[in-house]
């Protein structure tokens, strides 16, 4: 080969690896750009993952100080845009939400029927201490004197909660800017039965499943960092 060609092939040669290397780079963008499309970006304000429950009963994990005696619900920064009915209860649920943005109806109710079965369960235990963590002052007085009533007469209660077939939001209302009450109805399947000393069965069935209504009232500091909510009032259906 003369040196002539030789030259013009270093040439043709050095053309073709410059136009590799544009093509790789231009290969190489789109698979960054197809990328951040399907990834999406992080600016560093996304909102940190958390515990759909936090603890039950206590402290949300992570979290330093906080009440004991409080019922955690869901908390997952629901926007203000979020509609409810065109109802006074829906008013007064859009004005909870308004003073604390993270209050969701689905959230609060999955939180709700997780803090009913505690809480009946630690009543059938006895677990006064269970249910200090989660009831106000003078809605646990009123469990303890139950359970305090049962143990003086030897007495043990079963209670198995077959399932919730509903909870559902019935009240709601804001007080001082500040202090959200939610009440919930509850309609469950449980069975229940109280025994004596000898084991006889002296109230209830434990063979039987009955329907039972319960309306829960729980409150929140809606300024409060603090996630969690207590239950303050129970009642029957009128």
């Amino acid at each position: 080969m003369s040196h002539a060609h030789g030259r013009r092939f270093q040439r043709m040669s050095g053309g073709f690896e410059y136009f590799d290397i544009i093509l790789f780079a231009m290969i190489a963008a789109f698979l960054v750009y197809r990328l951040g499309s399907v990834l999406g970006k992080r600016t560093g304000h996304e909102r940190q993952g958390r515990e759909p429950f936090g603890r039950l009963g206590g402290k949300e994990a992570g979290a330093e100080g906080g009440n004991d005696n409080v019922v955690a619900i869901p908390q997952r920064g629901a926007p203000l845009h979020e509609e409810e009915p065109d109802t006074p209860l829906g008013a007064a649920l859009t004005q909870i939400k308004l003073a604390d943005s993270s209050f969701t109806r689905k959230d609060f109710l999955e939180g709700a029927r997780a803090a009913f079965e505690m809480v009946i369960t630690a009543f059938a235990l006895g677990d006064m201490k269970t249910l200090r963590s989660l009831l106000s002052q003078d809605v646990y007085d009123n469990f303890a004197e139950a359970i305090r009533t049962r143990e003086r007469a030897n007495q043990t209660r079963e209670t198995t909660l077959v399932g919730i077939d509903v909870a559902e939001i019935v009240e709601a209302k804001l007080e001082d800017k500040r202090n959200a009450y939610v009440t919930v109805k509850y309609i469950s399947q449980q069975v229940n039965a109280t025994r004596d000393e000898a084991h006889n069965v002296v109230e209830g069935d434990p063979n039987a499943i009955e329907k039972v209504t319960d309306i829960w009232t729980f409150r929140h500091d809606a300024r409060s960092s603090n996630p969690n909510w207590q239950l303050v009032a129970t009642r029957s259906p009128n």
